[in-house]
């Protein structure tokens, strides 16, 4: 099995800027209905993800800051309380699923850094489930 199979490709995922505002975040969160969206920087190397947690975490211990003038704040004021790791395109399944333990999904660089795309967590439990079927038959 290699990463390809279960690749979700950068056209078909959300993603934003560091330059992106709060605002544009949590409005792109909400729409989509995502808790994580990877950045992307202008020369398309995946940066990190910003979370609900942290644009809450940031409007808590920022004073004076409310949904209204989240707009006026760049994601990169904004401090990540995790780092999701990236893996590179031909890396090895069994470390994918070592990070997908943690992370809904996993982002995927190509050999220079840039972001191709993501593997999402519940892709690879479909697939594993499709995996136990095959091999013995659900109890209905």
């Amino acid at each position: 099995m290699i990463i390809p199979f279960f690749l979700t490709p950068k056209k078909d995922v959300i993603f934003l800027s560091n330059k992106n505002t709060m605002r544009q975040a949590l409005e792109r969160m909400e729409y989509h209905r995502y808790s994580a969206i990877p950045l992307i920087d202008d020369e398309g190397k995946y940066t990190g993800t910003i979370t609900e947690g942290d644009l809450l975490w940031k409007i808590k211990n920022t004073p004076g800051l409310s949904f209204e003038n989240t707009h006026k704040i760049l994601l990169t004021e904004v401090p990540r309380h995790q780092k999701n790791k990236s893996v590179k395109i031909n890396t090895r399944i069994k470390n994918l699923l070592e990070l997908a333990k943690t992370q809904n999904y996993v982002p995927v660089v190509d050999d220079d850094d840039v972001f191709i795309g993501i593997v999402k967590r519940s892709d690879i439990i479909e697939y594993c489930v499709q995996l136990l079927k095959e091999k013995e038959p659900v109890d209905e």
